[in-house]
């Protein structure tokens, strides 16, 4: 969906640095300026260990704090504790008004229903394996998947005739396209069956918080609307608005059939001229 550019959101980013490999780093961090600035950038997990080597230059290049937390026991994530009170003192602190959450994991659910009771916002990033629990727990949810994907294509452009090889995984979606958008155009459409685009979007993000025109290989709303056969838009002022074509052809239809009413309505005077002939005769 279409990002808002604003930058007066405040965003506090923290990372569990156990689910998430540094590699995404940046490409979070570019994905979430869209939405705002990430005032708070924290990475957690045991440093102490060599799991983590990896995310240690990342954590220099973008100024992200680490946040040290031992595994006390084997088994037991201490990270998710660490990372879960720092939510809520930032929550208390009022210094925010979203928050990202970057993991996989589905013990985060509960905070991040938790963050939206309190009204603010929550965008969650993580894999394609991250249960639906967690991705319907956000106000959007962000394939990383996706966001590899995009920069392997920028590089693409600005590297013409290198392509990699390797190629990632595409997010596994159970979205049907045709029944959502369906949905959304009928949830926010007029009487005359037309909706804003911008209106449909935010639909869809509350409706399912993991639909992302990218993994229907469209970098925008508009322009996957408009690739569907169902759907007509049309430019109106500075808005761009669409309608289902089914609308558009019962309307037509209607417009079609008033004729016939007004037909319909001179059938008395018919009847009357047939009483006078009868008459006639009779005299």
């Amino acid at each position: 969906m279409d990002a808002d550019t604003s930058t007066s959101t405040r965003i506090a980013v923290l990372i569990d640095c156990d689910n998430v490999s540094a590699k995404h780093t940046a490409a979070v961090l570019e994905e979430l300026a869209k939405y705002g600035t990430p005032t708070v950038k924290r990475a957690y997990g045991d440093w102490t260990t060599t799991q983590l080597g990896g995310w240690k230059p990342e954590l220099h290049r973008n100024a992200i704090q680490p946040v040290q937390q031992f595994a006390y026991t084997v088994g037991k994530n201490s990270t998710d504790s660490a990372l879960i009170i720092d939510a809520m003192d930032l929550l208390w602190q009022g210094n925010v008004e979203a928050f990202a959450l970057v993991s996989s994991d589905s013990d985060f659910t509960r905070l991040a229903t938790r963050l939206r009771e309190s009204g603010k916002r929550v965008y969650g990033l993580g894999l394609r394996k991250t249960p639906e629990s967690l991705r319907r727990a956000v106000d959007q949810f962000i394939f990383l998947e996706l966001l590899q994907e995009q920069a392997r294509d920028e590089d693409d452009v600005t590297d013409e005739g290198s392509r990699p090889t390797e190629q990632a995984d595409s997010p596994d979606t159970t979205i049907n396209l045709q029944s959502a958008l369906t949905k959304a155009v009928n949830a926010t459409s007029g009487d005359d069956g037309w909706s804003t685009l911008g209106t449909v979007g935010q639909h869809l993000s509350r409706a399912q918080a993991d639909f992302d025109p990218r993994a229907f290989g469209h970098q925008k709303l508009s322009t996957l609307v408009e690739e569907q056969p169902y759907l007509e838009t049309r430019a109106e002022g500075s808005q761009r608005q669409v309608r289902l074509r089914t609308k558009a052809r019962k309307s037509a239809a209607r417009a079609a059939s008033s004729p016939t009413t007004k037909s319909t309505r001179t059938t008395p005077k018919a009847t009357t001229t047939t009483k006078a002939t009868k008459a006639t005769r009779g005299s």
